[in-house]
C-alpha cells in the first residue's frame, strides 16, 4: 500500500465548487479544510459539504452557511474524515469569487 500525500483547491462559487474527488481503489484521510475569503471588503458564507458515492451520493454538511469576514480565513473541520473511492468535496460560497477552499490528504492505495 501507497501513502500519498496531496493538496487540493476550489475557488468557491454559488452553484458549488468540486474540490476533490477520491479516486478509484483508494481511500483517503482528509488532514486539513480551510476557507479564505479573499475579497478585501465583503465578509461571505461557506458551506462545504463531502458527498457518499456508495450511498447515492448521500450530503453530510461540515459546515453550513458560516460566515467567513474579508481578509480573514476559517478551519472547517476538527480531527480527520475519511473518504472512499468516488466520494468528493464541495464548497458553496454567498458571493461568487470571494472564498478559496483548499485542503490536503493522505491517499491510501
Amino acid at each position: 500500500m501507497a501513502n500519498t500525500f496531496k493538496n487540493f483547491r476550489a475557488l468557491m462559487t454559488t452553484t458549488g465548487a468540486l474540490a476533490y474527488t477520491c479516486p478509484a481503489a483508494t481511500t483517503a484521510i482528509v488532514i486539513h479544510l480551510q476557507v479564505a475569503n479573499v475579497d478585501g471588503t465583503n465578509a461571505a458564507d461557506a458551506t462545504i459539504y463531502w458527498t457518499d458515492d456508495s450511498n447515492a451520493d448521500a450530503v453530510t454538511r461540515l459546515c453550513y452557511t458560516v460566515p467567513v469576514v474579508a481578509d480573514t480565513s476559517i478551519g472547517v473541520m476538527e480531527g480527520k474524515l475519511v473518504l472512499e473511492a468516488g466520494d468528493t468535496i464541495v464548497g458553496i460560497a454567498s458571493a461568487n469569487g470571494d472564498l478559496e477552499l483548499s485542503g490536503s490528504v493522505m491517499e491510501i492505495s
